[in-house]
């Protein structure tokens, strides 16, 4: 299979990768700022865990995770 170059992806190709990326981006970033300012005890896990986790490309999965399973509410 040949290796794809941005300029042989569609339009739409194109946009939902731009698209995926700042969404990401925007959950990590907003991920980063709760972990900064949330006291280690209400954080399921360690704290560095979690924000070694943001080098991990993933969709938006990780922070997605870290807001529904990460915090102790």
């Amino acid at each position: 299979m040949a290796k794809r170059r941005w300029r042989d992806l569609s339009r739409s190709q194109k946009r939902t990768i731009i698209v995926v990326g700042v969404v990401e981006t925007a959950l990590k970033t907003a991920m980063a700022v709760d972990l900064k300012r949330r006291p280690a005890q209400q954080v399921r896990g360690p704290k560095w865990l979690w924000a070694g986790s943001t080098l991990i490309n993933s969709g938006g999965v990780v922070p997605i995770a870290y807001f529904l399973f990460g915090r102790i509410r």
